[in-house]
């Protein structure tokens, strides 16, 4: 502990100066000859945003500097605790999902140590004819390897709480049975080995309340969904690695992939229901980190390991997929102002939150600095504070500073990467440094886009627009041309207004708005290019993963599985058509 709280001070305290000294810079950049109270506005959102900035890239930095540990036992040792796995789902296609768990259980099979691990699947569907195919290859799904007696199934009929009220509902009705719940999300996998690993971790030390492990993107097909599938497998281990060193025995939760003490959790982490309407009140949507939190106010450690191998899950193959998750999960960080004050919560728990909330708050408070600097430019404004003296300091300075923040931690992965070896798994050196590169250009590009999109679910959550919390739909690829138009065309309108806004009214502006709004302009290529799913069966060497050249053993099971159900799938789901209603409680 002794260790996280220092490297907490010295990653806070270093984030502290350079952005006063980058402030600083700015403020005798533009405040030559008196400073407006525009410029000290810009200089205020220069602080507001470049902290946030500079604290992610200190811990991509201190993950590049230290090193990786894979620590773990013996596969086959069965753990002491029994555990249940919960899969909560909602409205989800239970071909795909059934075949993550019938995967799942053959990996716990083949180890030897599936009698201490039971399946729950936790059914919020409400489309009933979904609800029906649930039942019908829950009946194929016991028919696995020790399936009868180990794989349960329950729906309820209305979902409230959505998943942490879903889950809450399976504690405190069955929990007492379970030493520990690993939960996951209906898309996720995991190897029978790290299942174990993470449950005998338990064992060995009772204070453990929850155990996180990183995982990583698999079966994405797009070009945007490969690029968050390389970035999650490559550049997201340091990230994770680093905050993991600063946040000691208070980590994250981030709802899935984790493991809890079902004692714990039950008595720690009763959510509330806000006071008010959604989107401020109501059941908090973002549940996982006040559940991390409230952990840690009840004296349990919550750790995460990024070394743990063999934990899996699927992301958005389109921006537009992504930006209604993003839309979720900003109105649930948002919510989180209303608990940075709760009584009892640690530092770290608060600083965590706000965290949360300014990922969000930036894209809005850039746009501003954006306009800001626009208006800056028109001549004649008043000074509110006397001037600084000509300065040497060339108007570069910043952006190139920005630049370097941004770029250095990715390059410093693909450096680092070369030393340890690890970039063969990547497919050799310049497959890897040309994917790195790759990801910076079109995480470049689309930036813009993302930065209107997020600042549009700021503006929406503020406004009092309740998201809610849409289906998510899985293997949707392609958009085309016209509903990239029709989801995006505002941001074509505000960028090209700003362009020309720029050009009319503060020429000297253009240079500096061009690199934002220019690939704004381009939003609706951007999003159905990018959407396109990748030609034939052969791996693109841009943007490969270790899990795409070589899968492991618990990913080629469930691709079987899962080929071998959907060739049986119409005679299978014929019985669907005598499911009137559901089993709420199959076993």
């Amino acid at each position: 502990m002794r260790r996280s709280t220092a490297l907490r001070l010295l990653a806070l305290s270093l984030a502290a100066a350079l952005t006063i000294t980058g402030a600083y810079v700015f403020l005798r950049l533009t405040g030559q000859g008196g400073v407006t109270a525009i410029d000290l506005l810009r200089t205020a959102l220069v602080v507001l945003t470049g902290f946030w900035l500079i604290w992610g890239s200190a811990a991509a930095i201190l993950g590049v500097l230290t090193p990786s540990r894979l620590i773990q036992g013996e596969p086959t040792q069965a753990p002491k605790g029994m555990t249940a796995i919960l899969v909560p789902v909602y409205n989800e296609d239970p071909v795909a999902t059934f075949s993550r768990i019938a995967a799942m259980n053959r990996s716990l099979v083949a180890l030897g140590i599936a009698e201490r691990f039971h399946f729950v699947i936790l059914s919020d569907t409400q489309v009933m004819e979904t609800a029906a195919l649930e039942v019908v290859w829950f009946n194929r799904l016991i028919d696995e390897p020790m399936g009868a007696g180990r794989i349960f199934y329950r729906r309820r009929e209305r979902n409230v709480g959505r998943k942490a009220g879903n889950i809450e509902d399976f504690v405190a009705r069955s929990g007492g049975a379970y030493d520990y719940a690993l939960i996951l999300d209906a898309d996720s996998l995991m190897e029978g080995a790290t299942i174990g690993e993470m449950a005998r971790r338990m064992d060995a030390d009772p204070q453990l309340g929850l155990f996180q492990t990183v995982p990583h993107v698999i079966n994405a097909r797009t070009l945007f969904g490969r690029s968050l599938q390389f970035a999650a497998a490559y550049l997201s281990p340091t990230f994770a690695r680093g905050a993991a060193m600063m946040q000691g025995n208070e980590g994250p939760y981030w709802g899935h992939n984790a493991i809890v003490r079902v004692r714990a959790f039950a008595a720690s982490c009763g959510l509330p229901e806000l006071s008010g309407k959604p989107p401020f009140g109501g059941h908090i949507l973002s549940h996982d980190y006040v559940e991390a939190a409230l952990l840690s106010r009840a004296g349990w450690k919550v750790q995460m390991d990024p070394a743990l191998p063999g934990s899996f899950e699927e992301g958005p193959d389109n921006l537009i997929e992504y930006a209604k998750r993003d839309r979720r999960w900003c109105q649930g960080n948002l919510q989180h102002a209303r608990l940075v004050g709760a009584p009892g919560l640690k530092f770290w728990s608060r600083f965590i939150f706000l965290q949360g909330i300014m990922a969000y708050l930036a894209s809005p408070l850039w746009l501003l600095l954006l306009v800001a600097s626009m208006v800056a430019l028109v001549p004649e404004q008043p000074s509110v504070v006397r001037g600084f003296s000509k300065t040497d300091i060339s108007a570069w300075t910043l952006p190139i500073a920005v630049a370097a923040i941004l770029l250095l931690p990715k390059l410093a992965i693909w450096l680092r990467s070369i030393l340890d070896g690890r970039n063969r798994s990547f497919g050799g050196t310049l497959a890897a440094g040309g994917s790195v590169v790759g990801e910076i250009v079109l995480s470049t590009l689309l930036a813009p886009t993302l930065l209107f999109l997020q600042s549009r679910a700021v503006i929406q959550v503020l406004l009092g627009i309740d998201g809610g919390w849409p289906a998510t739909r899985r293997g949707q690829n392609w958009i085309s041309l016209a509903d990239a138009w029709r989801a995006s065309w505002w941001i074509v309108a505000i960028a090209a207004a700003t362009l020309a806004g720029a050009v009319l009214l503060a020429s000297g502006s253009a240079i500096w708005v061009a690199p934002a709004m220019l690939p704004a302009l381009l939003a609706p290529v951007l999003i159905s290019w990018t959407s396109r799913p990748k030609r034939g069966t052969a791996t693109p060497k841009l943007f490969a993963t270790d899990s795409e050249l070589a899968p492991s053993s618990v990913i080629k099971e469930q691709r079987a599985i899962m080929t071998a159900w959907t060739i049986q799938g119409s005679s299978i789901e014929a019985d669907a058509a005598s499911v009137r209603t559901p089993t709420h409680v199959i076993a």
